[in-house]
């Protein structure tokens, strides 16, 4: 390892951009963190503008050198990791984009992954991709820009435009324009990506209307991308590691053997399930997807996406005015005995993993007279521990076992009751690491390896240290009882159409 070197992880997240330095110890030195705003111009529709990303990125990055002191020479490597799934489309000549992005949320596309699904294109496309005919994925969104805003489908097709996931937007970006490309993991999550042959499917494209040439080159997740404008950050830096989000907290959870699980929980909530080399195909619709390449070794792994978590707290404070600060549910939950027959199903832009319900919608059962503001804010806590045991029982179904442990991370797991929901609910120890925000660190890692900051896997797992420990401790039968009245929640919620 050498002395005295950095690596920048560059987090953009649904909500918020972050930028994190590490030293070469993998514990956070400066962070700094800009929240953004969202744009909803139809019901379910859910819109950023690319601007603001850059803009956020670049000054949360300039920010952290400079509270940090760290010369940017000192850096060794950027690593960004990104909201999946989302899409931007710009041009190559002036770095402008044609259309705000459309975030992973985004629904507007549901009749048109109805369309296809009901032609009988889904097995196909799954076999290649490992995913579903679910809005939720980036091909239906780029087809939708190409189609409805004007001009754009014929500067595509003339090889004028340049499509990435925001990954490979920063990279353009940060680079002045010289490099289109992106890593597996965000490759992956398109719709468009055959994550066995490991390449661009041109079938695949063919079936979403995609010219090919919109396409970024695909690299393994540590790797020199390109190099930084020198006037951006004060020296040249290579961008040395890019992945989506939740597959940069698994490496950051330092989950590298088959069968370790994390669960991140933040606007949405994720599972990963490392399968190794195995890309396993789920019965029971979890989606099979690339966790991380290395020097042209894929790992993979089964992931179930819970669409809203903390963004429950978020419409708890920003939509009625429940609680003022996030921090405040952890007191609430504690205030009342139970959360009074009281079941959030937060269904806001539909369910995913694994119903993939796309048309169901946020609903609240049980309202008596009785509740309190208390009871809705722990029947929000409640509903991230029985998505996430549904999500197990998935993978359980589909002959993996219950992880010994469950690493998990993200923003909401600061809340000490909502980690021992989790693990009385899950059944299984659940370990909070010492630094929660591993998605930085996962891109921190492979910007690492890939400059030489460390040299293999087995250095980055002894960074990791868990920093508190949840054992199960809930009687049976309560457990029982409570699994009951969500499952009977959910099922309203699901026929409800």
């Amino acid at each position: 390892m050498s002395a005295s070197r950095y690596v920048l992880a560059i987090d953009q997240g649904t909500t918020s951009t972050r930028s994190i330095l590490f030293d070469d110890s993998a514990t956070p030195v400066v962070s700094a963190q800009k929240e953004f705003p969202q744009y909803y111009p139809q019901p379910g529709w859910v819109e950023q503008d690319p601007e603001d990303i850059w803009r956020d990125a670049l000054d949360t990055a300039r920010q952290v050198l400079a509270q940090s002191g760290v010369d940017a020479g000192q850096v060794a490597g950027i690593g960004i990791a990104n909201q999946r799934e989302t899409v931007v489309l710009w041009d190559r000549a002036s770095g402008e984009p044609v259309y705000k992005a459309i975030v992973w949320q985004d629904r507007r596309t549901a009749s048109l992954c109805a369309n296809l699904k009901a032609a009988g294109h889904e097995a196909a496309v799954r076999a290649k991709t490992g995913l579903l005919l679910d809005p939720y994925f980036s091909a239906t969104k780029l087809a939708w820009i190409l189609d409805n805003v004007e001009g754009v489908r014929d500067r595509a097709e003339k090889g004028e435009l340049a499509f990435g996931t925001v990954d490979c937007f920063l990279l353009w970006r940060l680079t002045g324009g010289k490099f289109h490309a992106t890593d597996v993991t965000n490759a992956g999550r398109t719709l468009l990506y055959d994550i066995r042959a490991q390449r661009w499917d041109e079938e695949l494209c063919a079936l979403f209307n995609v010219p090919m040439a919109l396409l970024p080159q695909v690299h393994d997740n540590s790797y020199i991308y390109g190099m930084t404008d020198p006037e951006l950050l004060g020296a040249s830096i290579p961008v040395a590691g890019m992945a989506g989000d939740q597959q940069a907290a698994l490496f950051g959870q330092a989950c590298f053997e088959p069968n370790m699980a994390k669960s991140t929980y933040g606007t949405g909530c994720f599972m990963l399930l490392n399968t190794g080399d195995q890309a396993l195909e789920s019965e029971h619709r979890l989606l099979t997807t690339p966790a991380y390449r290395l020097n042209g070794q894929m790992t993979y792994a089964l992931e179930g996406s819970i669409f809203i978590a903390g963004a429950a707290i978020k419409w708890l404070r920003d939509g009625i005015g429940v609680i003022t600060h996030a921090r405040e549910t952890n007191d609430m939950a504690t205030q009342v005995s139970d959360s009074h027959g009281v079941y959030m199903v937060p269904a806001f832009v539909g369910l995913g993993a694994p119903h993939w319900d796309p048309d169901a919608r946020g609903a609240i059962f049980g309202l008596t007279l009785g509740t309190t503001q208390a009871h809705l804010a722990r029947a929000a806590l409640e509903a991230v521990g029985y998505q996430t045991l549904d999500l197990i029982d998935a993978m359980v179904a589909d002959g993996s076992k219950t992880p010994a442990t469950l690493r998990v991370d993200g923003g909401m797991t600061a809340n000490d009751w909502l980690c021992q929901f989790l693990a009385d609910l899950l059944q299984t120890v659940v370990e909070r690491p010492r630094h929660l925000e591993t998605t930085a660190l996962g891109v921190a890692f492979h910007a690492g390896l890939a400059t030489g900051v460390w040299p293999d896997l087995a250095a980055l797992a002894r960074t990791w240290q868990p920093r508190d420990s949840f054992a199960p401790r809930m009687d049976g039968e309560h457990r029982a009882q409570l699994i009951a009245g969500w499952q009977e929640a959910l099922a309203k919620t699901l026929s409800a159409k």
